[in-house]
């Protein structure tokens, strides 16, 4: 894991590669939903100390969202110098809950993950219309947990927090200047009133810094997140393709 004794070189380091991933695109700047929580606060100012703030689309796309996500939201843009672009998604997602249950139906479950896909459907639209590239927020935690919706918010072209745990991501927004509330808010991602990440895995990020970083821990909390880890392998894989052994 990364060493973030000086946050500020860590931040260079971040820009640097953002800079990167950009020009080797050929790309004009950068999108990403900002949902008002901790890693997304910490992406957009990533992308601005990188990019510049009119290089950077900031949107935040409620579905049945609780009115705080988008206040938080804003707080974050206001932090950054970022316009930020809201855009109502609950509509939608109703109206193609109601066409799937029609069909065939939805499992609640299956039906809270659409709100993710909805969302990087959206980016990804803004993104091509402007020649920019979509940032993901994900951090390492959640990545070797498989707590990210396929093809939802793991859905991306760069991934500036991959590399580091929840731990990290609070130390580098706070030396980024992500507005305190943000920083200490409970961890959700907001797909029902009063969800938390903590709650829905059944373990906490000190459990799951922990083990990214190597940290003592306990047998059934290892052998849990092992568990996890290798349960969602196929989120963190390109499909599966078929290689045929001979031309037809």
């Amino acid at each position: 894991m990364p060493d973030l004794h000086d946050t500020g070189q860590m931040i260079r380091l971040i820009s640097d590669w953002i800079c990167s991933q950009i020009n080797s695109a050929g790309a004009s700047g950068a999108v990403l939903g900002l949902s008002g929580g901790l890693d997304s606060a910490t992406s957009a100012g990533l992308l601005v100390r990188a990019l510049g703030a009119d290089r950077v689309l900031a949107v935040a796309m409620p579905c049945g969202s609780q009115p705080a996500d988008e206040r938080d939201a804003r707080l974050v843009a206001q932090a950054f110098g970022l316009r930020l672009a809201v855009i109502d998604l609950t509509e939608a997602e109703e109206s193609l809950h109601r066409a799937l249950c029609a069909a065939c139906g939805v499992d609640g479950l299956a039906r809270s993950n659409i709100k993710p896909r909805l969302r990087m459907t959206s980016l990804y639209a803004l993104a091509q219309s402007r020649g920019y590239l979509v940032c993901g927020n994900s951090n390492a935690a959640e990545l070797v947990t498989g707590y990210f919706t396929k093809f939802g918010d793991s859905g991306c072209d760069f991934m500036p927090l991959a590399g580091f745990s929840k731990r990290e991501v609070r130390l580098l927004a706070r030396s980024l200047g992500v507005p305190t509330p943000v920083v200490e808010k409970p961890p959700s991602a907001g797909l029902w009133a009063g969800q938390t990440d903590e709650s829905e895995m059944g373990l906490t990020y000190s459990q799951i810094d922990a083990f990214l970083e190597g940290r003592e821990l306990d047998e059934t909390t290892y052998r849990s997140i092992e568990r996890k880890r290798n349960g969602s392998e196929h989120k963190r894989r390109l499909p599966a393709a078929f290689v045929p052994p001979f031309r037809l």
